[in-house]
C-alpha cells in the first residue's frame, strides 16, 4: 500500500503559491477578497462625490467611528465561527456598562468597576453558552430572548431615556485622545516586531517537526506590505487634522487598543488548541466530537469570549460620548454581523479570521461616514447596509457551492 501525502498548502515556491492562491479563489474561498474590492470601491466613489470625504480630519474620524463596531464584530466571529448567532452582544454590553456607573456612583474605583462589568460580560456568556452547549436551545431563540430582556435590565438598572456622565479622564481618553507623533511609529514598529517574532517562531516550530515552510520571500513581502500600509496610515494621521488655531495630531489611542486585541484574537485562533477545535466544531460538530473535542466547553467558551469583547465594545462606545446611555446597544448588533458578513466570515461556521470582520466594519462605518457626508436621509443608510449584507452572505452561499463541486 503506498504512501499518501496530504498538502498542508504550505509546499512549493513562491510561483506555486501564487497559483494556489488563484486557484482557491477560483474554487470560491475568496475570504476577505469582496470586501477589500467593496472598501476600493466605495472609498473611490466617496472621494469623488464629496470633496470632505478624503480629507485628513474625516480620516481619523473614520478609525476612531470604525471602532466600535470592528470590536462587536471580532466578538460576534467567535461564535460565527460555530455556525452561532448572539443577538444579544450589544444589550449585554449595555448591561454591563450600567453596572459600570451604578458601581462608581456608589463609590467603587473606575477600575474596579470595569473588572466587574468584564465579569458580567463573560457570565452572560457563560449562561448563553450553557443554554446552547448543555440544553440545547437555538443560539437564535436563547439570544433573541435576552436581547428583548437586557433592554428592559437595562431601563431598570438607569431610568427610561437615562444618560449620565462618566468622568473618568482615563475612560474618555480612549476614543478622545491622540498618541504623540513618536507614539505612532513606536507601535507600528512594535507590531512589526512582533508579527515577524510570531511568524519566524511559527517556522522554527514546523521545520523542528520536519513540516514544510511557505517561502521567506512570501513573510517579507507580507512584512513589506503591513509597513507601507501602517507607514502611511501613521503618517497621516500624525498630521495637523484641525481646523482651528489648537493643533490635533497624532494616532488615536483607540487604534492601539483595538489592533492589539485582534492581534492577540488573531493568535488565540490560528496557533491554539481552542482556535483549531473552534473551527473543527465549526465546520462539522459530529465529526470533531468524534475526534475527541470536547464541544460544549468549544461553545460555552466561544459566547464567554464574544460577551467579554462585546464589553470592550461598549467601553468604546462609553469613552466616544462620554456618558452612559440606559438604550445602548439596541441597533448596532445587527451591524455588527452585517460586518463580519461582508467582510467574508461564513454564517455557516467553520470559515473566516478577525481581520475579515475589521474590513467588514470599515466598509459598513465608510458608507455611512460618506452617506453622511452626502446629506442622504439616515434611512438610505440602512437600505444600503442591507443590501450590502446580502449580497456578501449570497457570495458566501455561491462560494460555498462552487467549493463543495455543487451546481444549479
Amino acid at each position: 500500500m503506498s504512501d499518501v501525502k496530504i498538502s498542508s498548502g504550505h509546499e512549493g515556491n513562491v510561483r506555486e503559491q501564487v497559483t494556489a492562491y488563484f486557484q482557491r479563489i477560483k474554487n470560491g474561498e475568496m475570504g476577505a477578497l469582496p470586501a477589500v474590492g467593496a472598501l476600493v470601491v466605495v472609498g473611490a466613489m466617496f472621494s469623488i462625490l464629496s470633496p470632505f470625504f478624503l480629507t485628513k480630519l474625516n480620516f481619523a474620524n473614520l478609525f476612531v467611528q470604525a471602532a466600535e463596531l470592528t470590536m462587536l464584530a471580532v466578538a460576534l466571529v467567535f461564535v460565527i465561527l460555530l455556525g452561532e448567532i448572539d443577538l444579544s452582544a450589544g444589550v449585554t454590553a449595555g448591561v454591563a456598562m450600567a453596572a459600570f456607573f451604578l458601581l462608581m456612583q456608589g463609590g467603587t474605583n473606575w477600575i474596579v468597576a470595569l473588572i466587574v462589568a468584564f465579569v458580567v460580560g463573560g457570565a452572560i456568556g457563560a449562561l448563553i453558552g450553557f443554554f446552547v452547549a448543555r440544553i440545547g436551545v437555538p443560539s437564535f431563540v436563547v439570544t433573541l430572548g435576552l436581547f428583548l430582556g437586557f433592554q428592559g435590565l437595562q431601563l431598570v438598572m438607569l431610568g427610561e431615556g437615562g444618560i449620565f456622565r462618566i468622568d473618568v479622564p482615563e475612560i474618555k481618553a480612549i476614543m478622545n485622545d491622540n498618541l504623540p507623533t513618536w507614539g505612532g511609529w513606536a507601535f507600528l514598529a512594535l507590531m512589526l516586531v512582533l508579527s515577524a517574532a510570531v511568524s519566524l517562531w511559527d517556522r522554527a516550530r514546523r521545520a523542528r517537526h520536519d513540516l514544510s515552510n511557505r517561502p521567506i520571500e512570501l513573510l517579507y513581502a507580507k512584512l513589506a506590505v503591513f509597513a507601507i500600509l501602517g507607514g502611511v496610515t501613521v503618517y497621516l494621521l500624525n498630521e495637523n487634522r484641525s481646523q482651528g488655531v489648537i493643533s490635533i495630531s497624532g494616532v488615536p489611542i483607540v487604534i492601539p487598543i483595538a489592533v492589539l486585541i485582534l492581534f492577540i484574537g488573531t493568535l488565540v485562533l490560528d496557533r491554539t488548541q481552542f482556535g483549531r477545535h473552534l473551527y473543527a466544531v465549526g465546520g462539522n460538530a459530529e465529526a470533531a466530537r468524534r475526534a475527541g473535542i470536547k464541544v460544549a466547553n468549544i461553545r460555552i467558551t466561544a459566547f464567554i469570549i464574544c460577551s467579554m469583547l462585546a464589553v470592550v465594545s461598549g467601553l468604546f462606545h462609553v469613552s466616544r460620548l462620554g456618558a452612559v446611555e440606559a438604550t445602548a446597544g439596541r441597533q448596532i448588533v445587527l451591524n455588527g454581523v452585517a460586518a463580519a458578513v461582508v467582510g467574508g466570515v461564513s454564517l455557516f461556521g467553520g470559515r473566516g479570521r478577525l481581520v475579515h470582520a475589521a474590513i467588514g466594519a470599515f466598509v459598513i462605518v465608510m458608507i455611512e461616514n460618506g452617506l453622511g457626508l452626502l446629506e442622504f436621509p439616515a434611512g438610505v443608510n440602512l437600505v444600503v447596509t442591507g443590501s450590502v449584507l446580502i449580497l456578501a452572505a449570497t457570495i458566501d452561499a455561491l462560494s460555498r457551492k462552487r467549493g463543495n463541486g455543487v451546481r444549479s
